[in-house]
């Protein structure tokens, strides 16, 4: 499917080029208009996932008092779903930064839940009807959250093994808290679908209005429910008033009435890749070249970060636009299937490692 695969050799990487080599999912990118990206997010923003899936809201206090919400995917309406066992691996789906969950997400999420996977999705503070308890929100690239989810999944699962899957602009955060926890990150591998590596950029270069104002209306709608609880930490009207998705960002984080900052030292704690050579997990970033989001391939992805680190692998498609990986046949995005190819994968090339060197399956 024109695809290419770029990271440092290792016996990982070919198992991985065997595994995908083999897979159907990367010979199914047909798409009619592969030269429109524009049209592909427009088509991926207005298609509901089919059939709508029941979900199971579970709240998780954190230290602070704060509360994320962990939506665990039980099935389509009039389905009992897939189902999983004791030890049935669980994958952590995580939205992009504005919370909004997108169909796409949601296909994911059903597609792992038919092939016995156990998918829940990550919400941050205030995100997706989660309650705002604190008047603190979610950093771009702050993983202390995340972390706290990641350890009460492997309590209530401790048999099984955990995967996380971010989108778009949510790769930010699951990138961060790679690097930040390296070889104590609790995860067997994870992947990204069109992510963000350079936050910073990202935020100053600016998206296409087609993206930007959707998800700028969609934080501000979400930002109004708690507007008296957050004037006491920003300035409501500068906030509800903001333009771009980089004047909201800068007035939420950095022009606090408590910790002001400036935009530097906020990139400086937040940027995703900040500790990526600590990371210690295989994370599989799938790209496109023509990403209308993400911007040009040459200022935006870090090919020698997949050079260098063992860790690190980017699969590249020429047309895909952002999140979008559209095809013809039924499913519509093969990135989906290509993810979970990737998963069982990387699960056989860890029990084959284990049989080899006679070790112990890890607790």
């Amino acid at each position: 499917g024109h695809c290419r695969l770029l990271c440092k050799p290792s016996a990982l990487a070919q198992h991985l080029v065997r595994s995908l080599g083999r897979s159907a999912a990367l010979r199914g990118g047909l798409w009619p208009w592969p030269h429109w990206p524009q049209l592909q997010m427009l088509w991926q923003l207005l298609q509901p996932p089919e059939p709508e899936p029941v979900v199971a809201r579970e709240l998780l206090q954190l230290p602070d008092a704060g509360v994320v919400a962990l939506d665990w995917l039980v099935g389509p309406w009039g389905a009992a779903g897939g189902g999983g066992g004791v030890s049935s691996p669980v994958l952590l789906l995580i939205p992009n930064a504005a919370g909004k969950v997108t169909g796409g997400l949601l296909q994911l999420g059903l597609r792992a839940l038919e092939r016995g996977f156990i998918p829940v999705i990550f919400n941050r503070r205030g995100h997706n009807g989660c309650p705002l308890t604190t008047p603190r929100l979610q950093p771009f690239g702050d993983p202390g959250d995340l972390r706290e989810a990641v350890t009460y999944l492997r309590c209530r699962h401790p048999s099984a093994s955990l995967l996380a899957v971010s989108e778009g602009s949510g790769s930010g955060l699951l990138l961060a808290y790679l690097g930040e926890s390296g070889s104590s990150s609790r995860l067997a591998a994870a992947a990204c679908l069109s992510p963000i590596f350079r936050g910073r950029d990202w935020f100053e270069a600016g998206m296409p209005w087609l993206y930007e104002w959707p998800l700028l209306l969609h934080l501000k709608q979400g930002l109004s429910r708690y507007a008296g609880a957050l004037a006491e930490v920003v300035d409501m009207d500068r906030l509800l008033g903001s333009r771009s998705l980089r004047e909201l960002e800068e007035t939420l984080f950095c022009r606090t009435r408590s910790r002001p900052t400036s935009w530097e030292c906020y990139w400086e704690r937040n940027e995703p890749l900040r500790d990526a050579d600590e990371a210690a997990v295989p994370v599989l970033c799938l790209c496109s070249a023509d990403d209308p989001v993400r911007g040009p391939p040459a200022r935006s992805l870090p090919r020698e970060l997949f050079r260098s680190s063992p860790y690190f692998f980017l699969l590249l498609t020429p047309h895909g636009g952002h999140c979008d990986f559209p095809r013809r046949r039924p499913g519509r995005c093969w990135a989906h299937e290509a993810v979970l190819e990737y998963f069982r994968a990387m699960a056989e090339f860890l029990r084959t490692e284990e049989r080899r060197k006679g070790l112990p399956r890890p607790r």
